[in-house]
């Protein structure tokens, strides 16, 4: 695959945010740091947080029928094992800065678990957290394009570019079609009786913590999709270079 370097280097820019990730990723599973085992556990958590809180969007009764004040319980589950998940994440992302640091993910994390806080000391929202949480959906298809990094497939091959397809779209479902409903839902329930109790703290809170997520989200939204046109540019540029190879042989 000698074609089109400079175009896959360019791929490889906007695709990967976090800097020094090659040098991560390939370190060694028995050294201090192993970047890959970090993905191992992101995945796993984005799975069971992921699933559970797609059963609690389609089957909990009482976070349903009152998204601000429904009894908390089952959500606070999903919400604690997502908040432990955030704060290991956030003290390996200090720990090794040198190597994975980036100021977006700190952001993210921070703003996610003082929103977290709130669910887990007064019980509110705990609907609208869920309903944030299913973003994580997403994050199996980005964890496994560095898999397929570290295993050196090659950026056109059918499994690299169909992994990048599916992260663009579960991105763009769980991350950015999701947010015309949850402002919508949010200006429906301004000066309710439900809202104002909240007080004024927590409405803040709910409403700016939303708002810095997303744009957020937006942001990497615009690089994944870069990403993945230039991909699926650079598979159809090898495909043709393959037929054409294979109509001169013939």
């Amino acid at each position: 695959m000698e074609f089109g370097s400079r175009a896959q280097q360019q791929v490889e820019e906007i695709w990967i945010p976090a800097p020094h990730w090659s040098s991560a990723l390939l370190s060694s599973a028995f050294s201090p740091f192993s970047f890959s085992s970090t993905l191992v556990v992101s995945t796993c958590h984005s799975l069971v947080v992921g699933v559970v809180g797609l059963y609690i969007f389609w089957f909990d009764e009482a976070t349903i029928a009152d998204p601000l004040w429904g009894d908390p319980s089952f959500v606070k589950v999903n919400i604690a094992v997502s908040s432990s998940y955030l704060i290991s994440d956030l003290f390996i992302l200090i720990l090794y800065w040198k190597v994975i640091g980036d100021k977006y993910y700190i952001i993210h994390h921070c703003t996610a678990l003082y929103a977290y806080y709130f669910i887990l000391s007064e019980g509110v929202l705990a609907y609208i957290g869920n309903f944030r949480l299913l973003a994580e959906l997403s994050t199996p298809f980005v964890n496994q394009r560095w898999f397929f990094e570290a295993l050196s497939y090659p950026r056109v091959s059918k499994a690299y570019v169909i992994n990048g397809v599916l992260m663009t779209a579960v991105f763009f479902v769980m991350r950015i079609a999701s947010i015309p409903p949850l402002y919508a839902y949010i200006y429906s329930v301004l000066g309710t009786e439900a809202y104002r109790r909240l007080g004024a703290l927590i409405q803040c809170s709910w409403i700016s913590s939303c708002v810095v997520l997303d744009v957020m989200n937006v942001m990497w939204m615009v690089k994944i999709s870069k990403g993945c046109i230039k991909v699926i540019s650079l598979f159809r540029q090898e495909k043709a270079r393959r037929s054409l190879q294979n109509g001169k042989l013939d």
